[in-house]
C-alpha cells in the first residue's frame, strides 16, 4: 500500500478525554477511531493488525479439532430466561436490549453459551454426533458503566469464543487441557506468551476453578500471585491459604503483579445442557446430558494488550506476526533517482510478496520517520540519494537503536 494513498493520518496528540496508552497510540498512529466511550471503529491499518491476530486464532483452534460458526448478535430472551440470565437476574446487568415493532423484547448478545446450546439440540442425538467444538469470532455488546482502558475493555468489541460438547467429563477433560496448550501457542504466536501465565481463578457455580490467561503489565486491572518459578498465577479472588497449599505452591514464592486478563476457559459442566434440554443417547441406548466447556479470547483486546505492553516513547512496536505491514519502505528526497528507484524495490517487495507500506510522500525526513516509529511497523527501509550513492538500503529494525546498510539482495534474503 502507498502511504500517499492512505486515507487515514497520522496524529500528534490524542483525544483529551483518552487516558489509555493504548487507545492513545492507536488512534494516534491511524489504527483507529473513538466513535464514543467505549466504542472504536477499526480503520485499515488497525483492521489488518486485528485480521493477523484472528488469523492465529483460527489456525490453533482449527487444529484442535474447531469448525468455525458465526452465530447471531440479536438475541430473543427464551433461552436466557431458562438459565436466568436475562436481564431480570441481578448478576447479569450487562445487556443492551431493545424491541422490535410488535414488541418482542430483544438483547444484544454478551456472550452465546445459550443459543448455541439451542441450536446444538439440532444436531446432536446421539454418542456417533459427538465431540464437537464449534467456535466464533463476533461482536460483542456489554453494558459497561464506566468503560476505560481503551481498546482492553469495551462497550463493543471483538470475541473469539469457543464451545465444546462432549460425552464425558473425561472426554470434556481432555479437550480442556488441549485448550490450554492452544492458548499458549497463541500467546506465544502473537509476541505476549513470555508475559502471560495460566493463572487459577473462580469457576463460580460451574466448578472449583476457572483458567484465566493473565498478561504482566501495569496497565492490568486484576492483581495475580506468581510463582515465577513454576510458571503458576492466583487471581486475587481466589487467592487464600487452603489454595495456595492444593496448588503446592509457598506463600512466600509468590509476587503480586497486575496484570490483564487476555483469555479464559471454564468447565461449563451440565448446567446449560439441563436447562436447555440438550441432551444425547449413549452407548447404552440412555439419555444423557452433554457435557460443556467454554472458552474465550478477546482478539481486539489482545491488540491493545500487545501496544500496552510493547510500545516505547516513540510509538508502537508491533511483533511480527500481528504487524499491518512487515515493512515500511520510507524514500527521502524529491529527486527522480530517489522517486524511481523506490517504485522499482516497492513493486519487487509486491511481487515477492512481502506486505509492505511505501511512505512516498512528499515530507521532511523527520516526519516520516516520526510516523515510522509511532505506526511500529518491524522493518524500515530507506532510499535515498546517500543510499543510492553507496548501492546500499538504509535498513533499521524497529527494536534497533541503529540502521546497517545492506545491498538489496542481502536484505531480501533476511526476510
Amino acid at each position: 500500500m502507498k502511504q500517499s494513498q492512505l486515507f487515514t493520518k497520522t496524529r500528534k496528540e490524542a483525544p483529551k478525554d483518552e487516558v489509555a496508552k493504548n487507545a492513545e497510540l492507536l488512534i494516534r498512529g491511524g489504527y483507529i477511531h473513538k466513535e464514543m466511550a467505549g466504542v472504536y471503529t477499526y480503520l485499515p491499518l488497525g483492521l489488518r493488525v486485528l485480521n493477523n491476530i484472528n488469523g492465529i486464532i483460527r489456525d490453533e483452534m482449527n487444529k484442535v479439532g474447531g469448525q468455525e460458526i458465526l452465530l447471531t448478535s440479536l438475541q430473543e430472551k427464551d433461552a436466557w430466561e431458562k438459565t436466568n440470565r436475562w436481564v431480570t437476574n441481578p448478576d447479569v446487568d450487562v445487556w443492551f436490549t431493545t424491541k422490535l415493532k410488535n414488541e418482542t423484547e430483544l438483547g444484544l448478545a454478551f456472550t452465546h453459551e445459550e443459543p448455541l446450546t439451542r441450536l446444538m439440540k439440532e444436531h446432536i442425538r446421539s454418542y456417533r454426533d459427538l465431540p464437537v467444538y464449534p467456535y466464533q469470532i463476533q461482536t460483542k455488546f456489554r453494558n459497561e458503566l464506566r468503560p476505560k482502558g481503551g481498546i482492553l475493555r469495551g462497550r463493543e468489541f471483538l470475541m473469539k469464543d469457543l464451545y465444546s460438547f462432549s460425552k464425558t467429563q473425561k472426554e470434556h477433560d481432555d479437550f480442556y487441557e488441549k485448550s490450554k496448550v492452544a492458548y499458549k501457542n497463541i500467546f506465544n504466536r502473537i509476541g505476549i506468551g513470555d508475559k502471560t501465565f495460566i493463572t487459577f481463578a473462580s469457576g463460580g457455580t460451574f466448578s472449583r476453578y476457572s483458567h484465566e490467561f493473565q498478561t504482566i503489565t501495569s496497565a492490568g486491572e486484576d492483581t495475580i500471585y506468581l510463582d515465577r518459578e513454576s510458571g503458576i498465577a492466583i487471581n486475587k479472588e481466589v487467592y487464600i491459604d487452603e489454595v495456595i497449599e492444593e496448588l503446592g505452591l509457598k506463600k512466600e514464592n509468590l509476587v503480586e503483579e497486575r496484570a490483564i486478563e487476555v483469555g479464559n476457559i471454564f468447565k461449563l459442566g451440565t448446567k446449560f445442557s439441563e436447562s436447555l434440554g440438550l441432551t444425547y443417547t449413549n452407548e447404552s441406548g440412555n439419555s444423557v446430558p452433554v457435557v460443556m466447556g467454554s472458552y474465550g479470547i478477546g482478539p481486539s483486546r489482545l491488540m491493545g494488550t500487545i501496544v500496552e505492553l510493547l510500545s516505547d516513547e516513540k510509538g508502537i512496536v508491533w511483533p511480527e506476526a500481528v504487524a499491518p505491514f512487515r515493512v515500511h519502505l520510507v524514500i527521502l528526497g524529491n529527486s527522480p533517482e530517489v522517486a524511481v528507484a523506490g517504485d522499482m524495490f516497492y513493486e519487487k517487495l509486491k511481487t515477492l510478496g512481502v506486505e509492505t507500506l511505501y511512505d512516498d510522500r512528499d515530507l521532511r525526513p523527520g516526519e516520516k520517520f516520526a510516523d515510522s516509529d509511532l505506526i511500529g511497523i518491524p522493518t524500515r527501509v530507506v532510499i535515498s540519494e546517500k543510499t543510492l550513492q553507496a548501492g546500499k538500503l538504509e535498513v533499521k529494525k524497529r527494536i534497533a537503536s541503529e540502521a546497517e546498510m545492506m545491498d538489496e539482495e542481502e536484505f531480501l534474503r533476511s526476510l
